[in-house]
């Protein structure tokens, strides 16, 4: 990736949002504070949605506050795409929401965040060892979906001793694992808060997501090795096409003009190049792709979007209604005015599906120049509504 230092510190001075999410996570990557948890040891393999035995599995967590008696006091925080364990804490991807004092406060309620089946950050995924070769599983690696992250969750949930949870929250993939929570196993979750997130992912972003594979799965590198590129060097330049165009969905028109504008960088007239990042917005996503891919594996990407794409409540039931029929939370359903990813009409067909089952439900539609980023900020509302609705669902 060409003039890829170009992109000074002084031009993420204001690290919010994004930018300040994919530090976290990057530094996070180092330290690795996660506990695992092992289980589908054969022969007792886990069952995955397409019917395909899958185990051993190991799934890395890490848990903030203490758990209560009875408990009742667990909450559970689904990530999104790229995100890991350390959702709180130094460095903790939502250390704004979760914490003490914070909305899911952590002297109150037992957090728990698991990395997804798939990933790559100490839970089973393509870049594990398969044990019955040695040698990473690359693309012998099953296929995935939201159900089986799920599953694996209820199976870390039994083994630290929680028969219900009080609360499953998450935003983008986080709100699919949290909707199919209330769905897959409505005894077991009392409150759900889905937050800019869909019952099914319209062909815009299934159409996003397959760039970005098709980018990974274009390099040299991937190509040369079918995918087995472990020990043999990175798709780096794949996975960093892949990020960028994603880091472009997760912004809003507003937000990237007055971020870069049509601000040059590090310079006043155009050097009129073809392969020289003269735009700042240029650079930027330049810099993003780039520290992307020495956090994150490439088929950890494929697989993981392909679980995403694969979310499909109306295919799967017949309709969101049906989807709905048996839940038994309380739902806060968020969405962002300017998030064009999962745009808000996404989660007001949740919410028109649970109130057809007459389902307790609180939808929130909070003004934002984010865009789909608008989640991971500081939101005096959203942290409001959240931190009331878990304290009404707990009492």
């Amino acid at each position: 990736m060409a003039d890829e230092q170009t992109f000074t510190e002084s031009d993420i001075a204001a690290a919010e949002g994004r930018e300040a999410y994919d530090e976290q996570l990057e530094k996070q990557a180092q330290i690795k504070e996660y506990k695992t948890y092992t289980f589908a040891e054969p022969p007792d393999k886990l069952v995955l949605e397409t019917g395909e035995e899958f185990g051993p599995i190991t799934i890395a967590y890490e848990t903030f506050g203490t758990l209560n008696e009875d408990a009742s006091n667990a909450v559970l925080v689904g990530h999104a795409l790229s995100g890991n364990t350390h959702v709180a804490g130094e460095n903790g991807w939502w250390a704004e929401y979760v914490g003490p004092g914070k909305a899911i406060d952590t002297e109150i309620y037992f957090v728990i965040c698991a990395n997804v089946l798939g990933g790559c950050s100490g839970s089973t995924g393509p870049s594990s060892i398969n044990p019955d070769t040695g040698m990473p599983y690359a693309m012998d690696f099953p296929i995935i979906t939201i159900h089986d992250m799920v599953a694996c969750q209820v199976a870390l949930v039994d083994h630290l001793g929680i028969g219900k949870l009080l609360a499953v929250v998450g935003g983008s993939m986080g709100g699919m694992q949290a909707l199919e929570w209330a769905i897959s196993y409505p005894d077991r979750v009392a409150a759900v808060i889905p937050i800019a997130t869909a019952a099914e992912l319209p062909s815009q972003g299934i159409a996003f997501d397959e760039v970005g594979r098709q980018a990974i799965m274009s390099d040299d590198t991937w190509v040369q090795n079918h995918g087995d590129y472990y020990g043999k060097g990175i798709p780096e330049k794949g996975l960093a096409i892949a990020r960028m165009i994603g880091h472009i969905t997760y912004l809003s028109k507003d937000s990237m003009r007055e971020k870069f504008g049509r601000r040059l960088q590090d310079k006043e007239t155009f050097d009129y190049s073809v392969d020289t990042a003269e735009f700042q917005v240029e650079s930027y996503l330049r810099y993003q792709g780039l520290k992307f891919t020495k956090r994150f594996d490439a088929n950890s990407y494929i697989y993981i979007t392909k679980a995403i794409n694969y979310f499909d409540l109306p295919r799967r039931f017949g309709s969101v209604e049906a989807a709905f029929r048996g839940v038994k939370a309380k739902f806060l359903v968020i969405s962002f005015t300017s998030d064009w990813l999962y745009p808000p009409e996404l989660s007001q067909q949740i919410v028109r599906g649970l109130k057809a089952n007459r389902a307790n439900v609180t939808y929130m539609n909070l003004e934002s120049t984010y865009g789909h980023d608008a989640f991971l900020l500081p939101n005096p509302d959203e942290e409001r509504a959240i931190k009331n609705f878990l304290k009404n669902a707990l009492k």
